[in-house]
This record gives C-alpha cells, structure tokens and sequence, in this order.
C-alpha cells in the first residue's frame, strides 16, 4: 500500500470555502471533508429545509466519492452533523436513499447535534469510503 496521498477534486461539488480539501484518497481509501448544502455553480446555501439541503449535501458528497474513484455503496463510516436534532428522521430518510438502500448494509454512523455549522446550515456530513480494486 502507497504512503502517499491523492488530492480529489471536481467542479461536480463547491469549492472548499478554506484552507482544506474536498476529499483527500490514501491508499485504497477516501476521506470526505465536511459538506454542506452549497450549489457547487454558486457556492450559495440551498433554499429550503432539512430535506432540500440534505439532498445537495448528498449530491455533493457522490460528485467527490465519483471523482476519488468510489460511490455510496462503498461507504464504511458517514458522520453526520445536524443543527436541529428534530430534523433527525427528515436527514434519515434521505440517508437511507442513498447509503442504505433496500438490501444494502448501511456504513457505520455517528450522528451528533451541534450549535452551528459553516454558513448556519442545517446540516454537515462527512464520509469515508473504500476505493475498490479495478476489475
């Protein structure tokens, strides 16, 4: 296994609004940042709730998995921070959409509540997934 580690990039998802990266591939693994609900064509906050902005975090989030050469279904750990605790069953159903689909084992999760997230979104998450060998 390589020491070294691969910056993963796309315009699919924001730029980082600081001094870190969208993803970071070591070895056979990747390592998500953080994302938010921001449009990745204006670097602006979704309107909407919970829902809308739980979306694009998602959206978000599988443009950087595609790009470091990963998906959903590789996902082994999600850390999800929500604003709102009440907004847990609204973000869990789209969660299960698209790391827990019918049949499918779900990754580990940590779920927390938190004061504040960048922007005042309602909503970060941040995943690390398995990079499958090449077939």
């Amino acid at each position: 296994m390589s020491e070294d580690r691969t910056i993963v990039s796309t315009n699919e998802a924001p730029r980082a609004i600081g001094p870190y990266s969208q993803a970071v591939r070591a070895g056979n693994w990747i390592f998500t940042s953080g994302q938010i609900a921001l449009d990745p064509e204006t670097q602006q906050v979704v309107s909407g709730g919970i829902a809308e902005q739980a979306e694009r975090v998602f959206a978000n989030l599988k443009a950087i998995l595609e790009a470091g050469g990963s998906g959903f279904a590789h996902v082994v750990k999600a850390t999800v921070f929500l604003k709102n605790f009440d907004d847990f069953a609204a973000m869990n159903s789209i969660y299960a959409e698209h790391l827990a689909p019918a049949g499918a084992a779900p990754p580990a999760r940590t779920t927390v509540e938190v004061s504040r997230l960048p922007k005042d979104v309602l909503v970060e998450i941040d995943l690390v997934a398995l990079i499958p060998a090449s077939e």
